[in-house]
């Protein structure tokens, strides 16, 4: 009688007080009915043990569930939490860049400037990452405990049933054509990287010089307002390429639409940049001067080098993006 006793009671506990006596006279008429006339200590330990765990009989009991994220829900909770979490640190780390520049007179070098922004950029990502799973697992929580439904099929991403005929809506992708979440995380990043530098490029490229106390900033290397002349095609290029990385992020994979798209962005990037550097006035005075001195070269010498430089190196990497988009695309 003993184990039936502290058995309900381990039952009995887990449930509101309300429902305690009721559940208890309940659950002990149970297991008299299943105990032989003359039971012994044995007979009580294999109806337990078909009765099964306490905490999982309570949980029958109550209204609520004892998990925090069940089935129903859990793979809704983690397609949503892994489509999210990129977006909003992207997003993140595009804010605080400008935070720091905006405002920026020192003579503070900038590279220390940057390595201040990689550390806080690393702060900002936990921050950002913490609140995006606490207020996302609150709204499932939330959602499993006011769904009055009882089956416990794991729902798909619009909130319904499975079907076989879903499968339909699934496309079969190929290892080597899927589009990671790292990929469309990293094309984002990229975008972000080389719009900050393009628009504070008088702050961050040009000549360093080291001393005992760290990097001066000597002479920028390219004309603030030549750039900047070049705007709308900039904001072009950029929302093509952001546009370009969230149709990556639906799609999943490498399509020939997708591949003619990214042809179509660097066609129009690299024209861009090829008129641009073709600007006679692009670099910087001070810094033709001192590459000058540097190298023993000559004015013509310098501007063929970094401008046709730049050019062939921005065309094959172009080429090389067209060709691996044509490439994934083809893959079956």
């Amino acid at each position: 009688m003993n184990l039936i006793e502290v058995y309900i009671q381990e039952v009995t506990r887990r449930l509101p007080e309300k429902n305690r006596d009721d559940i208890a006279l309940e659950l002990r008429s149970t297991i008299e009915d299943m105990l032989p006339d003359d039971y012994k200590e044995e007979d009580v330990k294999a109806v337990l043990e078909k009765l099964g765990n306490p905490v999982t009989l309570a949980s029958r009991y109550r209204d609520r569930p004892m998990h925090l994220i069940g089935p129903r829900y859990f793979d809704v909770y983690v397609t949503l939490l892994k489509m999210i979490l990129p977006i909003a640190t992207v997003i993140s780390l595009i804010s605080i860049i400008p935070e720091y520049f905006i405002d920026y007179h020192s003579k503070e070098a900038v590279i220390n400037v940057v390595l201040n922004i990689i550390g806080f950029g690393i702060w900002r990502i936990l921050e950002v990452g913490m609140q995006v799973f606490f207020w996302l697992t609150l709204v499932f929580a939330i959602l499993e405990r006011t769904d009055k439904g009882t089956e416990e099929h794991p729902l798909t991403a619009s909130l319904k049933k499975w079907t076989p005929d879903d499968l339909k809506n699934i496309a079969y992708i190929p290892k080597k054509k899927a589009i990671s979440k790292f990929e469309v995380f990293g094309s984002l990043m990229w975008t972000a990287i080389w719009a900050t530098i393009y628009f504070y490029a008088h702050h961050l490229l040009g000549v360093y010089e080291g001393d005992g106390n760290g990097l001066e900033f000597v002479t920028p290397s390219l004309n603030q307002e030549v750039l900047l002349q070049y705007w709308p095609i900039v904001l072009v290029v950029i929302g093509l390429e952001i546009a370009l990385a969230l149709y990556k992020l639906i799609k999943g994979q490498w399509t020939k639409k997708m591949a003619i798209s990214n042809t179509v962005l660097q066609l129009i990037a690299t024209v861009g940049l090829i008129v641009i550097l073709l600007n006679p006035n692009l670099l910087n005075k001070d810094f033709i001067t001192y590459m000058m001195d540097l190298f023993t070269v000559t004015n013509n010498q310098l501007q063929t080098w970094i401008v046709g430089g730049g050019i062939l190196i921005f065309i094959i990497c172009a080429a090389i993006s067209v060709f691996d988009g044509f490439r994934k695309a083809s893959i079956r």
